[in-house]
């Protein structure tokens, strides 16, 4: 087999050809990277365990196991307290990352290599030169997109422990990077570093106002973190015009880093930008704000799929649905997958193609003929000849992501359900459909996020016209019996009509119900062990409390996602409780037949 040379020092047009020739030969690349990952691992004892330092491929996959991360975790942790990197891989851990911890219950920590970095900067280099083949002009003024760092930690030996995307912003990759007319940020570096998530976002915002006619692309990782950023641009407006008048930074920023960098933005008061704005952002109604306050914006690049897919109609609202939603990109703190090579896409319609040079892909079979089915558990021990390469996986089939990189993880399962959508070139492409392990279950019921997703997308068309979901989260309450399904939503009204407001949530919740699957329908309706659904209705903002907690708990505001399912004797169950202002149950059992 011809070595197919893997180089991920590209930018611009050149990204671009080295996105068509490893589509191209995704076969032979992930070959060679599987081979790479053998040659400098194969002396590691967890390899050694299993292959006895072979580098045969066959071998690979006959005898090493395909796991979760309770498995490789004791090697982790080892690592952290001070054991040779040699446990797990041939290169020396630089770092640990450490997953947002919102998607299925504690964080995960996950090695990391420096030549990680290389990996995760070529699918950054490649996003905006996607995107300008689409929309042309990208190149010709600034991005407004708004990173955050958070405060790290260390291991007992002292490895940092940070997310990917802190650990990316403090590289030399991002900070050292030369300049790229694709990425010209409104954001001064030392904004983006400040670990004060308040006073980084009044600064990146006030930033993105004193450039707001020259930003041509809008943005944040999650479309969490972009509304929090319009949600708190609603409470500071005023004062960041104050500080445009006047060519004074606010009293509140006391970081050196923010201050010293906001000084040269502020040189000299501007009291017509200030007139510009006031006059926008203090008009009664905020549809349309981005379109107005950056004029020249093309789109706002976010995370809209999967559980994001619920913050669709509030960036609609915000942009008047004028400016394209972008989803480019797919990653994980574990490694990052692939990209969005059709960025005009509709979010539903959202696919990524996996990059083969990313690290060693495999699939885990879900379900028979396009019909998806959890036939393999969570937990359970796969065997080894169940699974698929990248270049074998079927149109319309779903899988289950399993990777193996050269930090040291194994036939690892992401966690992630994908449906493949079509090829690009010789690589698929998948559409993300949930995650695996975000489920509510009282008896023999198991709802996945996706199904909780769709449930709920159907039954708020019940609210049009009258109000809208703005936010909304679930649990499993199984201090009664039967437990019952509690779903938390936050509701913007626009008629309040206290007598309108029980018919209609009655009806929402006979909607939820009526969508959930078989299996649900059959423990309400005749095995009754399962309660009639509950919708608890929460005061405006108390969304926005929740994410407030998780980041003063050690979440990171980049990474943040809304937990979709939350545990009984939590914090964040009773934060939640604590600000209820009405509850209301479904009045009939869903259909169901035997």
């Amino acid at each position: 087999m011809d070595v197919v040379k893997i180089d991920y020092n590209y930018k611009g047009d050149n990204a671009l050809k080295e996105l068509e020739r490893i589509t191209s030969k995704a076969a032979e690349v992930q070959d060679n990277i599987l081979c790479g990952i053998l040659e400098q691992n194969k002396d590691t004892q967890y390899l050694s365990k299993y292959m006895k330092g072979s580098k045969d491929v066959l071998e690979f996959k006959r005898s090493v196991p395909i796991i979760t991360y309770k498995d490789v975790c004791p090697y982790i942790q080892r690592i952290a307290n001070g054991e040779d990197s040699s446990l797990i891989t041939g290169h020396l851990i630089t770092e640990i990352l450490c997953s947002s911890g919102t998607s299925g219950g504690e964080p995960k920590l996950m090695p990391t290599i420096s030549e990680d970095l290389d990996r995760r900067t070529f699918v950054y280099n490649l996003i905006n030169p996607i995107a300008n083949k689409y929309l042309e002009g990208l190149d010709k003024g600034k991005t407004m997109y708004l990173n955050f760092v958070k405060a790290e930690t260390s291991t007992p030996c002292g490895l940092p422990i940070r997310t990917v995307l802190t650990s990316y912003y403090k590289s030399k990759h991002f900070q050292c990077r030369p300049y790229d007319p694709f990425n010209d940020l409104t954001s001064p570096i030392q904004t983006i570093l400040c670990e004060d998530s308040n006073q980084s976002m009044y600064c990146q915002l006030l930033a993105a106002l004193i450039h707001r006619h020259k930003v041509m692309r809008l943005g944040a990782v999650f479309a969490s973190a972009f509304l929090r950023a319009i949600s708190y641009l609603e409470r500071k407006w005023s004062q960041l015009c104050q500080d445009i008048r006047t060519g004074h930074l606010s009293s509140m920023i006391t970081d050196p880093g923010c201050q010293m960098a906001m000084s040269s933005l502020l040189a000299s008061p501007n009291p017509n930008l200030a007139d510009e704005v006031e006059e926008i952002c203090g008009r009664p109604s905020w549809k349309g704000i981005l379109c107005q306050l950056w004029p020249q914006a093309k789109f706002i690049e976010a995370v809209v799929t999967g559980s994001m897919a619920q913050y669709i109609p509030a960036l609609e609202f915000f942009s008047q649905g004028k400016i394209p939603l972008v989803c480019p990109m797919y990653a994980s703190s574990e490694t990052y997958f692939g990209v969005n090579v059709k960025p005009l896409s509709k979010p539903s319609d959202v696919v990524f193609t996996l990059l083969p040079n990313m690290c060693y892909f495999e699939f885990i079979p879900l379900g028979k003929n396009g019909t998806l089915s959890f036939d393999v558990e969570d937990e359970e021990v796969v065997p080894c000849d169940k699974v698929v390469d990248l270049v074998d996986v079927k149109l319309g089939r779903y899988y289950e992501l399993v990777v193996t990189t050269f930090a040291g993880l194994y036939r690892y399962r992401i966690g992630d359900v994908l449906q493949v959508a079509g090829f690009y070139n010789k690589a698929p492409q998948f559409k993300f459909i949930c995650r695996r392990n975000v489920v509510l279950s009282i008896d023999l019921d198991k709802t996945n996020e996706e199904d909780l997703h769709r449930s709920i997308t159907l039954a708020k068309k019940k609210l049009e016209n009258k109000a809208f979901l703005a936010e909304y989260t679930s649990y499993a309450d199984t201090s009664s019996v039967p437990g019952h399904y509690v779903l938390f939503w936050e509701i913007q009204w626009l008629e309040p009509d206290d007598e309108e407001e029980k018919l209609l949530m009655e009806e929402c919740c006979i909607a939820v119900e009526e969508e959930l699957d078989y299996i649900y329908r059959q423990c309400r309706k005749r095995d009754r062990s399962v309660g009639p659904l509950e919708i608890r209705v929460v005061k405006a903002g108390t969304f926005e409390k929740l994410m407030d907690m998780i980041i003063s708990q050690g979440g990171s505001l980049n990474q943040y996602k809304t937990p979709r399912c939350v545990k009984s004797n939590s914090a964040m169950l009773k934060l939640l409780d604590g600000h209820v202002t009405a509850s209301f149950f479904s009045p009939r059992d869903p259909t169901w037949s035997a």
